[in-house]
């Protein structure tokens, strides 16, 4: 699995529900107008760009560890202040962000639990944490129709519905109380997105990207191309045109 990779690539894969979801993120969290933002793990800058147009670039900071993809971010959105780092050692002063939001990323952090303590200690007094996470075990239908596949042909498959801490209803806002947060809210964000055949679809894979793409890599060739063919049937045998729609979990909560 790799996330040093091309911001191309993931634009291709689940960078394809950035905009949709980045929407719906910034308006559960209650994102306001003159507000100073931070994105957490930010990869190439979806959510620091719907950030930046909604806030301004310049009330706008991210963070990623991975240099491709804070190169992208600060291509994407020269005005930010985009830096390279982990959510458990923030590169931020104390109290500084009224809203410190990650899209996707708390089932990445080394430590969920010391990356919300960062994300607490860089927020203001009464300021606002939102994360999102993918619904792996059901309605994040894309990734769910390639792990089927894969389960189909390899019952060792690393399913992310397994893997992931937190992929459940409910499992994101227990961290969140855990973690001190008050007034925790949580729900579901449903968004979908589109390809114009599954050729489209299935690029991103072989690259390596995230848990499904360093599966598929890793598999020899004929067993990559059973692995495709297996998740073109899950997903109906399309031709042509189709959307897939996804679900994320979130919890949002105040200092």
């Amino acid at each position: 699995m790799t996330f040093e990779i091309s911001a191309e690539v993931y634009d291709r894969h689940v960078g394809r529900y950035a905009p949709a979801l980045s929407a719906a993120h910034i308006r559960v969290a209650g994102v306001k107008a003159g507000q100073r933002a931070l994105d957490v793990g930010c990869g190439p800058g979806g959510l620091t760009r719907s950030l930046a147009a909604f806030l301004g670039p310049d009330r706008v900071s991210a963070v990623d560890p991975s240099e491709p993809f804070v190169e992208a971010c600060r291509a994407r959105i020269p005005a930010a202040d985009v830096r390279v780092g982990t959510a458990e050692a923030l590169p931020f002063d104390d109290d500084r962000f009224d809203t410190v939001l990650s899209q996707l990323v708390v089932n990445f952090m080394a430590d969920p639990e010391a990356g919300i303590g960062e994300m607490r200690r860089v927020a203001r007094p009464g300021g606002t944490l939102c994360s999102c996470v993918w619904d792996y075990s059901g309605e994040m239908r894309m990734l769910r129709a390639f792990w089927d596949a894969a389960l189909e042909l390899d019952p060792d498959a690393p399913d992310e519905d397994t893997t992931m801490r937190f992929c459940r209803e409910g499992e994101l806002a227990e961290l969140w109380e855990s973690c001190g947060l008050s007034d925790v809210r949580s729900g579901a964000l449903l968004v979908e997105a589109g390809w114009k055949d599954f050729d489209e679809f299935w690029s991103p894979f072989p690259s390596g990207l995230g848990p499904s793409g360093g599966y598929c890599a890793s598999l020899e060739p004929d067993r990559r191309e059973a692995l495709r063919e297996a998740c073109f049937r899950r997903l109906g045998s399309p031709e042509g045109p189709f959307t897939i729609t996804a679900r994320a979990w979130y919890a949002v909560g105040r200092l």
